[in-house]
């Protein structure tokens, strides 16, 4: 990745109460740099809608590669994707909460993975038309757009999800899956296929990246030498061969190599909107 300069500038805007549940936050990033900027989105199990308001910027994960020119939904993001920002792109990325992608486009992730326009999952041109509204705008003016389009498509949540949402939010459940099936009477399967239903992958994909995510934050910013077996330890892992197996699935990079190379993975700073 290369070091950040003055014509390239990041943002992220963290939402108010109202859209608390449904968007973590908006990334905005410009490029009038003259060159190519590339950037490493890691994985955050978010489903999320991309716009592109200038030149094209590319995504691309292992040996599949797409172009944004206008507007994007991808996700949930398991593995690493590189973007790359060329001179004169203008990025702003929508980044969905637990089931709000569920809410608002219904069943069109029900194959747990999607990469396609938006107008493509709702078969209509509402996104076309607000790609037009929104590029003729400030950007800073763009996310609160979104969320007013949003506002009148987005359903309430679904009663079967409110007990999912309470089983993962307790620390350390074992089996929330279990645990939900033994409350409500249903069966584990069932819980199961709505568990991907509303979020898009099942919950030990879910147990798996919150252990790694873990990691990540006992790393964050860590500058010394690490003490790989209480990090081990802390974070649930059998020993450091299923550590390094976990940073290779999500990152491509063992965890030594994150920690030299942790700074050159974006960090933007934050806005309230």
């Amino acid at each position: 990745m290369q070091p950040s300069n003055q014509n390239y500038k990041e943002l992220k805007i963290q939402v108010g109460e109202e859209f608390s549940q449904v968007v973590s936050y908006f990334y905005c990033a410009v490029n009038e740099g003259g060159s190519d900027v590339k950037r490493l989105l890691v994985p955050s199990f978010q489903t999320i809608l991309a716009f592109s308001f200038g030149a094209p910027v590319r995504f691309t994960s292992g040996a599949e590669s797409m172009q944004l020119d206008q507007c994007l939904v991808l996700g949930p993001v398991r593995q690493p994707i590189e973007y790359t920002l060329s001179d004169g792109a203008d990025l702003l990325v929508v980044n969905f909460k637990d089931d709000a992608f569920y809410r608002f486009f219904g069943p069109a992730m029900i194959s747990g993975s999607v990469a396609a326009h938006p107008d493509e999952l709702l078969k209509q041109n509402c996104f076309t038309q607000l790609w037009h509204s929104l590029k003729t705008e400030a950007a800073q003016e763009r996310p609160m757009m979104i969320l007013d389009f949003c506002r009148p498509y987005l359903r309430c949540r679904d009663a079967s999800f409110e007990h999912i949402s309470a089983a993962e939010s307790v620390p350390l459940a074992v089996n929330p899956i279990k645990a939900i099936a033994q409350k409500t009477g249903q069966s584990e399967r069932n819980i199961q296929l709505n568990h991907k239903k509303y979020l898009g992958y099942s919950a030990k994909e879910k147990a798996r990246y919150e252990r790694f995510l873990k990691a990540i934050q006992l790393l964050d910013g860590h500058l010394g030498k690490v003490d790989w077996q209480h990090l081990v330890e802390a974070c649930g892992y059998y020993d450091q061969s299923q550590l390094i197996h976990d940073f290779k699935h999500y990152l491509n990079l063992s965890p030594a190599r994150y920690v030299r190379f942790q700074f050159q993975i974006c960090r933007v700073s934050v806005s309230s909107l």
